[in-house]
């Protein structure tokens, strides 16, 4: 329960500037405190009078039917509520272009420098920044888009003041609903934006810019490497899958079952067909690779709440996909060795259901700033045992759609899927040249520096802005 500070009491005439709204959440939010603070501020302008573009460069847009198609001649990527925070963009589901390009929804496409605000669902009043690498990409209703008016302020001062302690408190206090949270753009069409000198506001641009810069190159040198992967194996054909243009796995034979499986999936001829190609270059099985490493799911153990002080955050499934994972804070006393993860292992989402959007048989990496987040026993631990073969190296191969796909037609289970521990054990590994596998480990080691690098550049911006804040109120 949120209770209001006593320090800082409602006042009546807050009411009559929330629209007379009577539930708690503007009034116990902190938002309203935060406008009385930021009025100290020498200078402050309305977020309004700051956007240009549709409906004055603060919208989201209307409900409408989608059409996904899968062929990229004739669709576009789409990012939803659930995909603006995520790292990787590759398997974004894809609208179809006639209805994008319509009058209807063609000023929905994302322009870089533009904030987006998600505005409905769980996740409601989260921010991110639109890069150069996400141009061409349709948005859906549920985000608001806010589009600074060139010449008024610099696109990454305005996002990092949004992404603040105080775009934090001021975005979250216009959250309204029950069940299912909303805002709305008017909502947010108020908030008062910190100004100061020219100079000090570029610099804090400039770092954004850099830091999504960083970001962009990271999807792009992870896109190089898997298909670099494909190519170094003699393998190109399998940069394009195309599994939904191939005849769907219906009234198939298979020759002799084993004890292992009987389940029809197993043995799916799209996915055979995969797995014979992977294994019809030299490599190694999965099992072997990982002999002496780890190929299992994690550890389960009681979780003790923290803080943040005292404790680790403990990242799931969903959130490791995100730029910035976020986790519960657990008790690192309380918390077993086994649940952090090595140095360049490759963490499978192992647990869920087979949707095409899911993560379910999703990788991530974890190596950087990730080796400090515990994660749950949800995901599959792939350790490479073999210093020939480094785990770097097998990223390339587990972010691609054909491993996706082989993952996936391995599963076992009911309504929560699995990955069978004796089938995933026996998935071809195609190991090219040494020198091959040291320039693919090296460029995805190099992607994940710079998204290290782009979040410490966001730090910093934040972290100067927040104080040029704090010293302007006094």
């Amino acid at each position: 329960m949120k209770v209001a500070d006593l320090a800082n009491p409602v006042m009546s005439g807050w009411f009559a500037d929330q629209g007379l709204r009577l539930d708690a959440s503007p009034y116990v939010s902190g938002a309203l405190a935060m406008k009385e603070m930021l009025k100290r501020v020498p200078k402050t302008e309305l977020l309004e009078s700051l956007t240009a573009g549709h409906h004055g460069g603060i919208f989201n847009g209307p409900m409408f039917k989608r059409v996904y198609l899968t062929d990229p001649e004739h669709s576009v990527p789409f990012l939803g509520t659930r995909d603006m925070m995520a790292a990787d963009l590759t398997n974004l589901p894809r609208l179809r272009k006639s209805d994008a390009a319509s009058a209807a929804l063609s000023y929905l496409e994302l322009k870089p420098g533009m904030t987006l605000i998600s505005c409905s669902g769980f996740n409601a009043g989260r921010r991110a920044y639109v890069r150069s690498d996400m141009g061409g990409l349709w948005s859906s209703q549920h985000m608001i888009k806010v589009e600074p008016a060139p010449g008024k302020i610099k696109p990454g001062y305005l996002h990092a003041f949004l992404l603040s302690e105080f775009g934090e408190v001021l975005v979250r206090g216009s959250v309204y609903g029950s069940a299912v949270k909303h805002i709305e753009p008017h909502h947010v069409a108020g908030i008062p934006v910190p100004r100061f000198d020219a100079e000090f506001e570029n610099r804090i641009h400039k770092l954004i810019e850099k830091s999504a810069e960083l970001r962009a190159r990271c999807q792009k040198d992870l896109v190089a490497a898997t298909k670099d992967f494909f190519d170094s194996n003699g393998l190109s054909e399998l940069n394009e899958v195309d599994w939904h243009q191939q005849d769907r796995d219906l009234g198939f034979t298979v020759e002799s079952v084993g004890p292992t499986s009987l389940r029809a999936l197993n043995f799916a001829p799209r996915a055979r067909k995969l797995l014979e190609r992977l294994g019809s270059v030299p490599g190694s099985t999965l099992g072997e690779v990982c002999s002496g490493g780890q190929l299992s799911r994690g550890v389960r153990f009681t979780r003790v709440e923290s803080d943040a002080k005292n404790g680790i955050q403990l990242v799931g499934q969903r959130q490791a996909f995100w730029l910035r994972p976020e986790g519960r804070w657990i008790s690192a006393a309380k918390t077993p060795v086994e649940v952090f993860a090595r140095d360049e292992t490759i963490l499978v989402a192992a647990r869920g259901t087979l949707g095409e959007n899911e993560v379910y048989c999703r990788p991530v990496l974890a190596t950087g700033s990730f080796l400090r987040y515990a994660y749950s026993e949800d995901f599959l631990r792939v350790v490479s045992g073999d210093p020939e073969v480094p785990g770097a190296y097998l990223y390339a191969f587990f972010r691609s759609d054909a491993a996706f796909r082989v993952l996936r037609s391995l599963s076992a289970g009911g309504k929560q899927q699995d990955i069978n521990e004796f089938l995933r054990s026996e998935v071809p590994v195609p190991l090219a040249p040494p020198t091959d596998r040291a320039r693919i480990a090296a460029t995805v080691r190099y992607a994940y520096n710079c998204r290290d690098r782009a979040d410490v550049l966001e730090d910093k911006a934040l972290a100067l802005l927040t104080a040029a804040i704090e010293e302007a109120a006094g």
